[in-house]
């Protein structure tokens, strides 16, 4: 009789256990057994895996320098023309350089400042770049019913490939402590054409200086067009501090603060360019006896 009693008790135990997962199911919400709400949940990826690598990219922060290693300084203003082959990733269509300079401005994530000077003095309000990347028009159009004429404004944006050239500002130094010649990139600006009401061109102006050692953080999770390899990036921040890219001297600091072009045209602009180039790097060589 009691062999029988264990035989039932162990037949119920395992029926409950059994039944067990279906009762829970029953009491889970609803809202527990439906489809991730993540709209990119069943997004298709357009890649073989998901790349984090750039996204995840700390910044290194530079090396501590005090003023009384620096031995040697010199400023120079340079340009980077975006039609040269070497700077192509600069105008590369799928993320324009300017294109992200201008959401980070205009999203508040990196403070620009105006030309009025190139010392970072005037930041300006999301709503002032706006302003700047974007020309107001009016154009004349005609009522196909009353023949009337129409005064329409029209907005125009300005297209990222009309940005063709930018401004860099740099410090070139001789650090004594690691006895060593480096530069610091402090200031970017992007350059757009001025044009008459015929479309003939006038000059070039700055739109807005971005001081770069606060944008390292957001240049660093941006990714650059790699030759040769997509499986290894590299973003703006590595562009620049690896200075890969080609350009030309336009100013050196100097007694009368005036650029090369106001007295140099020509062949002659370029060689005065060039030997300011050369200069900098005989400085380090000519510190050192063999």
């Amino acid at each position: 009789m009691k062999i029988a009693l264990k035989t039932v008790g162990f037949g119920w135990l395992m029926t409950m256990l059994l039944a067990l997962p279906f009762v829970v199911q029953a009491q889970l919400p609803e809202s527990i057994l439906t489809e991730s709400s993540d709209p990119n949940a069943k997004k298709p990826l357009d890649d073989i895996v998901e790349k984090r690598t750039t996204l995840e990219h700390r910044v290194l922060p530079y090396d501590h320098l005090r003023e009384a290693d620096i031995f040697w300084e010199k400023r120079i203003w340079r340009v980077v023309d975006v039609r040269e082959k070497m700077n192509k990733p600069f105008a590369y269509p799928e993320r324009p350089f300017f294109t992200i300079l201008m959401e980070g401005a205009m999203g508040g994530d990196i403070t620009v400042y105006s030309t009025e000077d190139d010392k970072f003095t005037a930041p300006l309000t999301p709503d002032e770049v706006a302003a700047k990347s974007a020309s107001i028009d009016t154009v004349i159009t005609f009522d196909p019913e009353t023949y009337e004429e129409q005064i329409q404004v029209v907005r125009n944006e300005l297209n990222p490939e009309d940005v063709k050239r930018f401004r860099f500002k740099e410090v070139w130094f001789f650090d004594e402590e690691s006895s060593t010649l480096q530069v610091r990139i402090l200031g970017i600006a992007p350059l757009i054409d001025v044009t008459d009401d015929n479309g003939n061109f006038l000059y070039e102006q700055p739109m807005f200086w971005v001081y770069y050692p606060e944008a390292r953080n957001i240049l660093a999770r941006e990714r650059v067009y790699n030759y040769g390899n997509d499986a290894s990036p590299i973003t703006w921040e590595d562009l620049m501090e690896m200075r890969y890219f080609a350009s030309y001297i336009y100013k050196e600091s100097n007694v009368y603060d005036r650029r090369l072009q106001e007295y140099l045209t020509g062949v002659d602009l370029l060689l005065e360019a060039d030997k300011i180039k050369q200069d900098i790097f005989n400085f380090e060589h000519d510190l050192w006896s063999y």
